[in-house]
């Protein structure tokens, strides 16, 4: 049995926030390898292990790391597979970890997730592998199916405690259900390989360049601007008809409910781009990158469209030579670009 996940430490204090991706793993049935080596003080063995487990059986590697968290970084730039990163809370509540993490270079992407979060590490890893995996899509959808049922327990339990005078229980007409993801298509040719969603007509500039980096790849995508605040019904007939793409990317500024809402209705890969609107962007890459367990979004920098799209070509080149060779092509030509 070879690792499909290579998880690699910045140091084994970090082992408390690995330990959830390698429940995840062992639950999906997932094989891994788990190593310990810092960015900066083992610089070579990080590059050794990277190169060898890409040429290997490693299909998606997950770098964990606070401080100035380059580890992930390094991972991405020896790789041109998918490099998810974990900002571990040890300092200024691990804000220092994530923007290190995140906020790459066109060229290297990291998806990155929330402040210790090993476990939405893993889910990510698997959603990435179950693209082109159906039994772990299928260990997926089971895992997701029981958070469903471990919210409604909780629903249940916390009835009990509920006993002041004017506690009114309401009856709805029918019962909750897991989300149906199941309806979701796989492997069909009639759709494009990546749906682009922006919240607004004000994150164009970035789809915009997300879709020419995806156009430079010869990847199929269709591209949207739906808001699933102002117009919710639309936006879920819109995932109804794209629920045979491959993976999502998601483009908001603001609060970014549009990445949360593309995960709420999907299994499958989502990858976010924060947008500037206000602060910076600020407001957009905290509310993005901070999902509960169960739900990850892949977060990439700051209006960083380009990294988006290079990270669903290093998805999708998982299981598909010709889009892997593009993309090949297209990093060893990326010194001229500026």
């Amino acid at each position: 049995m070879e690792p499909r996940v290579m998880i690699i430490l910045g140091s084994a204090s970090d082992f408390a926030i690995a330990e959830k991706a390698v429940n995840i793993l062992e639950t999906l049935e997932v094989p891994y390898d788990v190593r310990v080596a810092s960015a900066h003080r083992t610089h070579d063995k990080v590059k050794r292990i990277v190169k060898e487990s890409t040429e290997g059986s490693v299909e998606v590697f997950i770098g964990i790391a606070g401080l100035s968290a380059h580890l992930p970084g390094i991972m991405a730039a020896n790789t041109h597979k998918p490099v998810v990163g974990v900002p571990v809370n040890v300092k200024f509540g691990g804000l220092d970890a994530l923007f290190a993490t995140v906020q790459m270079p066109i060229g290297a992407p990291v998806a990155s997730v929330g402040v210790d979060r090993g476990e939405n590490a893993a889910i990510l890893a698997a959603q990435i592998i179950g693209a082109h995996d159906e039994e772990v899509r299928k260990r997926l959808s089971t895992m997701r199916r029981n958070f469903f049922f471990k919210i409604k327990d909780d629903e249940e339990k916390l009835e009990g405690k509920l006993n002041g005078n004017f506690y009114s229980k309401e009856e709805f007409s029918s019962k909750s259900k897991p989300q149906e993801n199941y309806r979701e298509v796989f492997d069909d040719p009639g759709y494009p390989d990546v749906a682009v969603i922006s919240g607004s007509h004000s994150d164009m500039k970035v789809a915009k360049k997300t879709t020419m980096f995806l156009d430079k790849m010869n990847i199929s995508y269709d591209s949207t601007v739906v808001s699933p605040i102002r117009n919710p019904e639309k936006f879920e007939r819109y995932m109804d008809e794209m629920r045979g793409v491959k993976l999502y990317i998601a483009i908001s500024g603001l609060s970014a409910h549009v990445t949360g809402a593309v995960v709420a209705h999907t299994e499958k890969p989502v990858i976010g781009v924060p947008c500037v609107i206000r602060m910076e962007g600020m407001d957009a890459l905290l509310s993005m990158v901070n999902m509960p367990p169960g739900v990850p979004v892949g977060t990439m920098g700051i209006d960083s469209g380009a990294n988006a799209a290079l990270f669903a070509a290093e998805i999708l080149g998982l299981g598909d030579s010709i889009v892997k060779n593009d993309l090949l092509r297209f990093k060893n030509n990326m010194s001229y670009i500026k």
